[in-house]
């Protein structure tokens, strides 16, 4: 099973083609849907009256329907995107210590756990997310881990708490993400990851109001070029950027969009 993954990521062209069949043959759950771009006049209205979207208590069970789809096929040996550049990320660090600490925030479910298990990461994972109702599920599914209901902008951790933190694609979904890249840099020890994180280029931050799993929420497409600086402000140099998908403007080269995963490390204090 691990050999046939390993094989279909040597030849990204084959895999793509596999997955958009696979994705012709079966019924999919919807995800996202009936973007709108947010004028900047009603941003601040907007983010202000969606900021307790994901805390709806019918959204865990939509989404964890996906989810367990996603975890048979990975189980089974099959290369699912999100997963491997997730996974890839983390191999990336060369001196990662044994059985290290590692803090999803934003972790839904926390079928993240699920996914160092299938792919043979030893870390010590622990999961905190906004919403009671994701924590609620998160418990019941792994009783033997511990999930917090945590605020990403206000972490009740201490600082250098964690080997590693995990930004779980929560951060486009966080009007005040400064603030939230600033907590995440704090109670990490030494390295953040900022997963599935959609950026922008030749642009502005953009600002959508969205359909997730049935939910209406806002997203943030971040300018990639000043995403990048508020990690060099809060302390953070990106060692490694993995690419899920990229679209460039046929128009003007110099402007597009891509969903990435930052590796970030902490700066050395002088």
């Amino acid at each position: 099973m691990s050999f046939l993954r390993t094989s279909l990521n040597r030849f990204p062209g084959m895999k793509s083609q596999l997955k958009r069949l696979h994705d012709r043959l079966l019924p999919t759950t919807s995800v996202s849907s009936r973007y709108v771009e947010i004028e900047a006049a009603r941003r601040d209205s907007e983010s202000s009256r969606l900021a307790a979207s994901w805390k709806a208590s019918d959204l865990p069970a939509r989404q964890r329907a996906l989810v367990e789809r996603q975890l048979k096929e990975y189980r089974n040996g099959a290369s699912i995107d999100v997963f491997d550049v997730f996974t890839a990320a983390l191999r990336s660090i060369d001196d990662l210590p044994a059985n290290a600490s590692l803090l999803e925030i934003g972790c839904s479910s926390g079928y993240y756990s699920e996914v160092l298990d299938v792919s043979g990461l030893p870390l010590r994972y622990r999961g905190c997310d906004y919403s009671d109702a994701f924590i609620d599920m998160a418990r019941s599914i792994y009783p033997g881990l511990s999930f917090d209901v945590e605020d990403a902008t206000r972490l009740n951790y201490q600082d250098d708490a964690f080997d590693v933190v995990v930004s779980g694609c929560c951060l486009l979904h966080i009007p005040d993400y400064d603030a939230a890249i600033a907590e995440s840099a704090r109670v990490a020890k030494e390295y953040v990851i900022f997963h599935r994180t959609p950026v922008v280029y030749g642009e502005p931050t953009k600002y959508f109001r969205k359909q997730a799993y049935g939910v209406e929420t806002i997203e943030i497409h971040f300018s990639e070029p000043q995403l990048l600086d508020i990690f060099r402000v809060r302390g953070l140099h990106v060692l490694a950027t993995f690419t899920l998908t990229e679209n460039v403007d046929p128009h003007d080269s110099r402007k597009g969009n891509a969903m990435r995963t930052y590796l970030c490390r902490k700066q050395t204090q002088s």
